[in-house]
Parts: structure tokens; C-alpha cells; sequence
């Protein structure tokens, strides 16, 4: 994990925000990242992984990234993550616009994106 990862973003007080280092990609989505904490017996991070997916094929710029909790506790830590799955919404520069627990919505994640979009 780099840096400030989960932390308040340089020049924007107390904004939560992950670089793509923290969460283990080339980087970020161009226009968001949907970032799910998952573990591997947990029933409802599945239904998650496949309500994420559909979201990012229907918005374009948006990509959806999975972590395994139990792998990167130091992350999970950091990011306040007591449950899976939780589900992060970041925006282009990665601050983190929306912190989810439990099955989310297709509708409550497309609404949570419209928080983080640059407006059209």
C-alpha cells in the first residue's frame, strides 16, 4: 500500500480518497472506480461482484475493481471497512465519494456515481 491511501487527500480537508497503487491497479477508472471488499465465502459479495459489473457496462469511463479483505487487511484497516461487502465509490482523482455495506441496488449505485461524474 503507498502512501496516504484512505487518508485526507492533500489540499482537499477531510476527503477519504485511494490511489490506484492502494488498490492495486495500473490506475483508476476515467471517470470512477467502484472498489469492493470481498472475502472468499461470502454469499452476497457474489451478487455484489455481478450488480457491479452490470453497472460498469452500462456507464462508460467507470471500471470496478475487487479486493480481497482478507488479503489486504492493512487496507481494510485503513479505509474503515468493518463488513463485506463494502463497496467504495471513487471518483476520477480517487477520492472516495460514497462508502456502501452489504448488497447494494444496480439504481442506489448509479445514483452514488452521480456524485462522483464530472457533470456532462
Amino acid at each position: 500500500m503507498s502512501g496516504d491511501g484512505g487518508t485526507a487527500r492533500p489540499g482537499t480537508p477531510g476527503a477519504r480518497w485511494l490511489g490506484a497503487a492502494d488498490i492495486g491497479v495500473a490506475h483508476l477508472g476515467e471517470r470512477a472506480t467502484l472498489v469492493q471488499f470481498s472475502t472468499a465465502f461470502c454469499q452476497p459479495c457474489r451478487a455484489t461482484r455481478g450488480v457491479l459489473r452490470q453497472v460498469t457496462g452500462m456507464v462508460p469511463g467507470v471500471v470496478h475493481v475487487e479486493i480481497d479483505a482478507e488479503q489486504h487487511l492493512d487496507l481494510v484497516r485503513s479505509v474503515g471497512v468493518v463488513r463485506t461487502p463494502t463497496v467504495l465509490v471513487l471518483d476520477a482523482a480517487g477520492t472516495v465519494v460514497r462508502h456502501a455495506e452489504g448488497l447494494p441496488r444496480a439504481a442506489d449505485v448509479i445514483g452514488a456515481l452521480g456524485r462522483a461524474l464530472p457533470p456532462a
